[in-house]
């Protein structure tokens, strides 16, 4: 997908260099930022995407900028939600076409979950994107402007970063067909390769250090390789006051692009609840 140029209006842009002057009392304001916000929760426009020619992730500054700004220019409303009271800046989401919701699952306004994914009992952030077929499980939280592909299982507990701030900061992004192990936390800007599946308490940051079980390479920094099982390890750091276990990500196996992972061949059958209608 190539976010370039932004299908949101240059008007946040202007927007964005007079901010410390807005307040929710700027109604011009308020009705940019609001037509943005439901682009993004319509997918229509996202954070971020991985550009399929060159495999980066290309981030939609000017989507972000609509978020933050949504926090200045919208007032604080009361919601409701069955007998739960909630007072915010941003409503929940309302807009679910296509989409399998377990009560207690939780999505907020700007929040896009497209057709044929499925949202237990979790939360799913401002800014984020959920691709279709994907199952976000029990108790796992899609942060803020983080990007989930389609086919991907999120397992429960799971913990996925958000980013809204600094300028330029790439978010999480998950990949196509890939599989988050429960309990796994994927923060600070760190990517999950098409296909990848993760063990459980998997940690992966922008900076942990990617080894091959194989070979003892160190393949990248912060990146699951596509199509790679992976599990949590240490490597051995020294610090002035000895050598200590570092956490690092351990590829076991690379598989063929399509293959399944025989313990994941249950996914299945969570994915078949028809179409939603």
């Amino acid at each position: 997908m190539d976010l370039t140029p932004s299908p949101i209006s240059a008007m946040i842009d202007e927007l964005w260099e007079r901010r410390a002057g807005l307040s929710p009392a700027d109604d011009e304001a308020r009705r940019h930022v609001s037509e943005a916000m439901e682009q993004l929760d319509r997918g229509i426009a996202r954070v971020a995407a991985v550009r399929k020619a060159t495999g980066e992730v290309v981030v939609d500054e000017r989507a972000r900028r609509a978020i933050l700004l949504a926090f200045q220019v919208m007032p604080l409303q009361e919601a409701q939600a069955g007998p739960f009271r909630y007072v915010d800046r941003l409503p929940l989401k309302r807009d679910f076409p296509g989409v399998r919701i377990v009560p207690g699952a939780i999505a907020r306004y700007g929040s896009h979950l497209a057709p044929g994914s499925v949202l237990m009992p979790g939360f799913v952030n401002v800014g984020a994107y959920v691709g279709s077929g994907t199952l976000v499980d029990t108790w796992a939280t899609v942060g803020s402007c983080a990007q989930i592909g389609s086919n991907v299982h999120l397992s429960g507990g799971v913990g996925i970063g958000g980013v809204l701030e600094p300028a330029g900061a790439v978010p999480v992004v998950v990949e196509d067909e890939a599989f988050i192990g429960s309990r796994s936390v994927i923060v600070e800007g760190a990517r999950v390769g098409q296909g990848a599946k993760l063990g459980a308490g998997v940690l992966l940051t922008a900076s942990t250090r990617v080894f091959d079980a194989e070979t003892g390479q160190e393949l990248s920094r912060g990146r699951a390789p596509d199509w790679s099982v992976c599990v949590g390890s240490t490597h051995t750091r020294r610090f002035p006051g000895g050598e200590f276990g570092a956490p690092c990500l351990l590829v076991i196996k690379h598989l063929q692009e399509g293959e399944r992972h025989d313990k994941l061949l249950l996914d299945d059958l969570f994915r078949r609840h028809g179409s939603a209608a």
